[in-house]
């Protein structure tokens, strides 16, 4: 049984849904460089946070405890 190019379509509009971007895992880097990028941009990302959470609360969105 053949089904064509019933899977081509199917391969198109699955496409056409994501945007055409898919993973891009090739980003020019090795698994070092992009283990550092990822812990940096974590590091980053926890501080903000930290300094968030002790700088005030109400900076952040939509805090329930704040609402009256």
């Amino acid at each position: 049984m053949t089904r064509g190019n019933q899977r081509e379509k199917d391969r198109e509009r699955a496409q056409a849904r994501t945007g055409g971007k898919g993973k891009n895992k090739d980003d020019g880097l090795t698994p070092e460089q992009r283990r550092e990028r990822d812990a940096k941009a974590l590091q980053e990302k926890t501080a903000k946070k930290a300094a968030q959470a002790a700088g005030g609360s109400n900076a952040g969105g939509g805090d329930a405890k704040n609402k009256k």
